[in-house]
Parts: C-alpha cells; structure tokens; sequence
C-alpha cells in the first residue's frame, strides 16, 4: 500500500483495477476480464483520468448552458459537478479508464454517476454514462459472473455482502495518511490513534511523521492521539500511520463498566432543548420500553433526512443543522438520532472511523465514515442509520449490528487533550485537526486497505 493510491501500472494495476472500481461500481457489461492484455497496460496516472472526466463534464456543462444536460432511462437531468471520487478512479487495461463523480441537480439531489473513458492523457472520450444512485441509495448493484464479465443486479435482489456487509470477522491492514500543506510558521496536529477493544484488535506497524511527536490521552472516552509539533521545513510531507486490524462484527452487549449516565449530557452541537424535547416526546409517544423507543427514534431518522453531502453545513455532526436541513452526512444523521435519544431519557454515544469494502480486497476508501450505540435493557446496542437510509432492505440488521469491516478511530465529541487547539475541543477526531500560527488549517487525507483475509466473494459492493 502506499499514501499515493491509483499509480500503479504494472500487471498488479491491470489484475486489481476492477477491485478498485467495484468501491464506486464495477466495469460494464462489455468489459473484458481484468485479467485481459495485461502485458500492455499503458502508464496512465490517476490525474490524467481526473483531468479527463474534468474536461468533459466542463465542456458537456458550457454546452448546456451552465449545467451538465444528462439524459436517461430515468429521465433528463440538469445537473453540476459536486467532486470526482479521487479514490475510484481506475485504469482498467490499455486506453480504458472508470470514473466516478456527484453531481447535483436543480432540486438539490445529488448523483453518483459512472463514466466509462477511451483514449490517452489529454485525449479521452467517454464510452458509457450509467446512473448509480441517488443521494446515496443506489439503483443497482454489480455482480461478477464466472466468465469474469460483469452484470447488473436489482439491489433488492442483491446479498448484504454485496451492500457492505460482511459478519462474524475481519481482518486487513490499514493504511492513514495525510499529507502537509504549505506550512508558514509553528504549526501543531492531532490526529487519532485507533486502540483495541471487545470488538477490534489494533496493532500499530508503523508510524511514520515528521516533526515533533508524542501519543496524548483522551481521559473521557479513552481514546489516543498522536500530536505533532511542525514547521516550515514540514511543508508537503506525509504522514504515514499502517495498521494490522482484526475486527469482530458487533451486536448488543453488556458493558465492563456500567455508566450510561454520562451521554445522556448535551455536547456543542448535539444539544438538549425545547426543540428536541418536543419533537423526542412527539416521535416516542405512546411507545414502551427505552428498545422501542429506540426504534422510533431511528426510523423518524431515517424517515426525515436524506443522505446528501451538498451546500453548506453538512458533515459537521450538527444535530441542529440536520434537524432544519433534513440532509447531511453519517456525522449529520447520527447526531440528529442523539439529540433525540437523549432528550427522550436513552443514552446514546458517537464513534467514527471507516468502513473497509466488503467485496474487494484492497484499494482505496471513500473517506470516514461514523455510526453511534445507544443504552437499553442493560445493553449497548450498535446502530447505523445512514447505512440503514441507503439500503432499506438492511434497515433491520443496522438496528442492532455493524458488520466486520470496520475500523473505529475514535468516540466521542467535544475531545479535550493536552495541549489542546486553540479553536477548543475537537468536535470529533477522524481526519487530522491542523492549526498553523493557531489558525484552522487542512491537510489531504487518504485512506487505503489490503485485506488479510479472503472474503472469498465476487459480489461488487459500494461503500
């Protein structure tokens, strides 16, 4: 693995290009085993296809007056470019190319569209547009037949592994890394440090940063944070963290120690108040026990928001936002469901980390991803309501489950460490908190996997 995903050129580029798409969809039909004219893959870069899609979505949207004119089986679409999944981005064998990109249309729903390319570095045309989902709940899946070809499968008729799932175990390495921006005077990082618990067993390969380092605990919710002091010289370098994970599929558990209290307490942006009095008492009237107040609790989520990164707002983990806005992220649609449980008298606590692919076996990841546990009938019980919004036929199972391939970086909000950042507690701690001169700043962040163990599946899952 390495900080630098999609640059390979080599056989292993050709055999493992179909892996890496699957993430955001899978070849088409037509498409050739990935095995197929191995010996001539040509060096195509991830840039050079990010640079291709770019330009013809640009000059598809001049065409159209301002917008992207798409026309399909579901009807016509005006949309605008949101982002290119950088992550997904795949040479698939000689002069073929996959891409995958959002866009939003006029009513503010948001598109993951997959193209198809043709052609060399500065030179390539599109061979086929497919509709995928819609504010994340797709329309189909892919599956691999035993002739290596790849078909479309309605996703009510799909298996959870091919929507992400995959139980009893997992293990695979993991790879975080960031890379420094331009750094103009002392700057100070903090990012998360996974530890082990009941359900993962982290062991930490390496670690590789610059600058000035030492691991702070996080006393309130037990977490570990790798802090860094930096400088100029520090500029464009990576940071490097390689994990070795084993990870247990979670269901409702008893704890070790007993003190739900605590996360019946408001946060900076999950709070308690009339609002959320009211609409707790409105959603859980007339239900019986903390487990089925739960329940309604998740469903009213479910029910409300759509799962949409556009505008402004989202991903903050706003339960305020989310309430008003009705879309959002995983961090958005978790702190709504907290806000709520709490006010409705249910403990109810936050982790985020990544979701690892279910049905290939390395490549990159689509960023962070969160979910929360909430406290009933002596139990915690493990939740996931913005997976639960995307697959409705697994509304059930993330009611009480998440699946194997997880890795939790971190829980809770409003984390308190010495030293700390100037701008406060951090909200919560996925991505690396940079503050140069005391100043808010961004790194670039990916993450990647190989997995250690066979999931034995051809399934294509998008998670």
């Amino acid at each position: 693995m390495s900080c630098i995903i999609g640059r390979r050129t080599t056989v292993i580029v050709a055999f493992l290009a179909c892996l890496i798409v699957v993430g955001c969809q899978g070849t088409s039909q037509d498409e050739q085993s990935p095995q197929a004219d191995v010996a001539t893959v040509g060096i195509v870069v991830t840039a050079d296809i990010q640079a291709g899609i770019e330009k013809y979505i640009d000059q598809r949207t001049r065409q159209g007056g301002g917008y992207f004119q798409l026309s399909t089986e579901r009807g016509e679409f005006s949309l605008k470019l949101v982002r290119v999944h950088t992550e997904y981005l795949a040479n698939l064998g000689p002069r073929r190319h996959f891409a995958c990109v959002d866009l939003v249309d006029t009513l503010g729903d948001v598109y993951d569209v997959d193209f198809f390319l043709a052609g060399d570095p500065g030179s390539m045309s599109i061979t086929e547009t497919t509709l995928h989902k819609k504010n994340g709940q797709p329309f189909y899946a892919w599956q691999q037949e035993p002739d290596d070809t790849w078909i479309r499968v309605p996703v009510e008729n799909v298996s959870p592994r091919l929507l992400g799932i995959i139980n009893g175990q997992d293990e695979f390495e993991f790879l975080y890394c960031a890379t420094l921006p331009e750094i103009t005077d002392q700057a100070k990082m903090w990012l998360p440090l996974a530890v082990s618990d009941s359900f993962q067993t982290i062991d930490i390969k390496a670690i590789d940063a610059p600058g000035k380092r030492r691991v702070l605990g996080e006393a309130e919710h037990g977490n570990k944070v790798l802090y860094l002091e930096l400088g100029p010289a520090d500029s464009g370098k990576h940071i490097e963290i390689r994990y070795q994970v084993r990870r247990l599929e979670k269901s409702a558990y008893v704890p070790k120690k007993h003190d739900p209290a605590k996360f019946l307490q408001p946060e900076r942006l999950v709070p308690l108040d009339e609002t959320f009095n009211s609409l707790a008492l409105d959603v859980v009237k007339d239900k019986k026990g903390d487990l089925v107040r739960a329940r309604a609790i998740y469903d009213h989520v479910i029910d409300r928001m759509r799962y949409m990164k556009y505008g402004d707002g989202w991903g903050k983990g706003d339960a305020v936002y989310a309430c008003n806005a009705k879309t959002g992220n995983c961090t958005d649609f978790h702190a709504y469901f907290i806000s709520l449980a709490r006010a409705a008298g249910i403990p109810a606590r936050f982790a985020i980390g990544a979701a690892i692919p279910s049905a290939r076996d390395e490549g990159g990841i689509d960023g962070y991803h969160c979910w929360v546990e909430f406290f009933a009938e002596g139990k915690w019980w493990p939740v996931d309501i913005s997976e639960a919004d995307k697959y409705s036929s697994l509304s059930t199972y993330y009611f009480g489950h998440h699946p194997a391939n997880r890795i939790e970086l971190s829980r809770g909000r409003d984390l308190q460490v010495q030293p700390g950042p100037a701008a406060g507690p951090i909200n919560f701690l996925a991505y690396p908190v940079l503050e140069i001169a005391d100043k808010p700043a961004k790194a670039q962040v990916k993450f990647s996997f190989k997995r250690t163990n066979s999931t034995d599946s051809k399934n294509i899952s998008h998670n």
